[in-house]
């Protein structure tokens, strides 16, 4: 059984960890956002993948649910005594070793994809990682300019981090994503998948972004297996980060079903054939089976359980 999971970071990594323990013994491939990837002090940061892989290879700090565990925060405390900007941006000492060795490769020349596959090879994830692109990727966000009340773009770690999202969108912008292509394997694994499934990911700038890389929606569209959403808003809020900032900005209600139909129907030019809200959280998608079930990931067992309704709804079986 080959099982194919697109995801962003703390919530995908969590949802991955739970598939994994509802399907022992299948394969696994992950094609994971890039969008938030940045380069701060002259390194390369993937914080989407880098969740993926520490949570999977057992190294993340599960209170924060991001980074690893047991960090120190000498790097950054004497980066900081320099006042060399930004200082809003924490890289943890540990943490800090994986930026250097990504960094160091991606300027030698090896691609996004290959240097992600080296570093897995330390955290032994369980899962084929594949970042949705060896191109060049970023996520900006347009606001309002505090100081001259004019509009301009942030990345959007600094918007998310440094602004804790209090500074009003009023778009989100994928720089470089209409020149970027698949990462090798990934339409090759969307068209091999028994499922495929979109984790309770941001709709907009998680799931959004690895569907607005040229050839991965119509790879979705295209597969054999069907196509499971699990919706990352329970009773009108976000189960974590920020997608009832995002929402509103691109006109989808904060909803299970206002999520649900932004993706649509596979059977109508849209991409679900199934659709998982919260027990109780009431949904109507037109031309896709919805199903309730609890979507909180509140322990090892509980997600296990959402994974297994996840491929259960895919038409898959589990053990």
């Amino acid at each position: 059984m080959h099982i194919v999971v697109l995801a962003g970071g703390v919530g995908g990594a969590r949802f991955l960890r739970g598939v994994l323990a509802a399907a022992p013994g299948a394969e696994v491939t992950a094609v994971v956002n890039t969008g938030d990837d940045v380069t701060l002090h002259g390194l390369r940061i993937c914080p989407d993948l880098d969740t993926v892989m520490y949570t999977l290879g057992d190294g993340i700090d599960d209170e924060r649910g991001w980074g690893r565990r047991g960090e120190s925060w000498t790097v950054k405390d004497e980066l900081a005594a320099y006042g060399a900007e930004p200082t809003w941006f924490g890289l943890g000492d540990r943490d800090l070793a994986t930026h250097l060795v990504r960094t160091r490769m991606l300027d030698a020349g090896y691609p996004l994809s290959d240097v992600t596959a080296a570093l897995a090879q330390r955290w032994q994830p369980g899962v084929r990682l594949l970042p949705m692109s060896d191109q060049r990727v970023e996520t900006h966000v347009v606001v309002t300019d505090p100081d001259t009340g004019r509009p301009r773009a942030i990345h959007f770690q600094e918007w998310w981090i440094r602004h804790r999202a209090a500074l009003d969108a009023s778009s989100f912008v994928q720089v470089g994503v209409d020149d970027a292509r698949p990462g090798p394997g990934v339409v090759e694994a969307l068209s091999t998948a028994d499922a495929v499934l979109f984790a309770p990911s941001n709709p907009v700038v998680s799931i959004g972004t690895v569907l607005g890389v040229p050839g991965i929606r119509d790879a979705v569209r295209a597969a054999s297996g069907r196509v499971v959403g699990i919706s990352p808003i329970v009773d009108g809020a976000a189960l974590r980060g920020m997608a009832d900032r995002c929402l509103p900005v691109v006109g989808v209600e904060v909803s299970a079903e206002g999520v649900g139909r932004h993706y649509g129907a596979r059977s109508a030019d849209g991409l679900l054939d199934a659709w998982l809200v919260h027990t109780d959280d009431p949904a109507t998608v037109p031309g896709v089976d919805v199903r309730a079930v609890p979507l909180l990931m509140g322990s090892p067992e509980a997600t296990r359980a959402l994974a297994r309704a996840a491929l259960d709804a895919a038409g898959v079986a589990t053990p």
